[in-house]
């Protein structure tokens, strides 16, 4: 989960020198069209198979994953590093506001003051981060970093959905990675196509790499160890990206933009806690970047 949280920062990183040169789109286009031949491949040498019996699931399972990459990869290329990755990382305050939601619905007498808590705290946090260092020019960026959490949430009720079908890992990272070809194309159709340089073109692999790795190994440790514990590991992504940010792109450290988050670490984790106690072991599930 270390060596996960340290690529998707890494990642992070490639995809900010990326924007430079390309729009959000394409790079989830690319993206998905190393992760679907890496994961072709390693199921191929496995002597297992793509074929499924539950496309629909994965079409909407794609379809949210791929939305929450897109606007995820949209807020890295103009906020500070740390602030995007914590934005995207807000999915289990957004976990804990659906389950307070659905509680709400279904009439229960009785909805649990401390999800309550743990969601009041994750957007006190927001709100700390966001302050400091969003000005007008960055406030479409801050929103899309925020609700590409929310998409994340919803794309974790889906992979727990696969996962109690049967689907393996390896399939559900295989069709989320053609649901980013698919929705990179039709946004490059839209926009158009940009030019390939050498650095470019080392860019985009890298990001394809470092992530189907990192979903990879992410998907290993929830697989052998247990969900918090793995949780709370897979917050150092918000400290690499920070220490990233600062030393190659010279973002701003501010103690309000620090203590915002803290705030959605310390939510995130309680919400997660909270979870697992109510969740049963099979369903426990990694969100997988989306």
């Amino acid at each position: 989960m270390v060596a996960s949280s340290l690529l998707f920062a890494t990642m992070g990183v490639c995809v900010k020198l990326a924007s430079a040169h390309y729009h959000a789109g394409e790079i989830v286009f690319y993206r998905g069209i190393v992760g679907a031949v890496f994961v072709a491949t390693l199921v191929h040498l496995r002597g297992g198979t793509l074929r499924t019996a539950v496309p629909a699931m994965h079409f909407w399972r794609s379809a949210v994953g791929v939305a929450s990459l897109v606007l995820w990869f949209y807020a890295i290329g103009g906020l500070p590093l740390a602030t995007a990755m914590t934005l995207n990382y807000m999915s289990s305050v957004w976990m804990a506001l659906f389950l307070i939601g659905g509680a709400v619905m279904l009439g229960s007498a009785r909805v649990d003051g401390r999800l309550v808590a743990a969601v009041l705290m994750g957007f006190a946090g927001v709100a700390l981060v966001l302050r400091p260092t969003i000005d007008d020019r960055q406030l479409w960026h801050g929103l899309a970093g925020l609700v590409s959490g929310m998409f994340a949430a919803l794309a974790y009720l889906q992979v727990t959905a696969l996962g109690r079908a049967g689907e393996p890992e390896t399939r559900i990272v295989f069709y989320f990675s053609l649901g980013g070809v698919v929705a990179g194309a039709a946004t490059m159709g839209w926009t158009g196509a940009s030019g390939h340089a050498p650095a470019g073109l080392a860019l985009l692999l890298a990001i394809g790499l470092l992530a189907t790795v990192a979903q990879m190994l992410m998907t290993r440790a929830y697989a052998i160890g247990r969900t918090l514990p793995n949780a709370s590991l897979q917050y150092l992504g918000i400290a690499f990206a920070f220490v990233y940010g600062v030393l190659l792109f010279g973002d701003p450290v501010t103690l309000s933009a620090i203590g915002g988050m803290i705030l959605i670490v310390a939510a995130g984790l309680a919400a997660t806690l909270l979870r697992v106690r109510s969740t049963p072991a099979d369903a426990q599930r990694p969100a997988a970047e989306s």
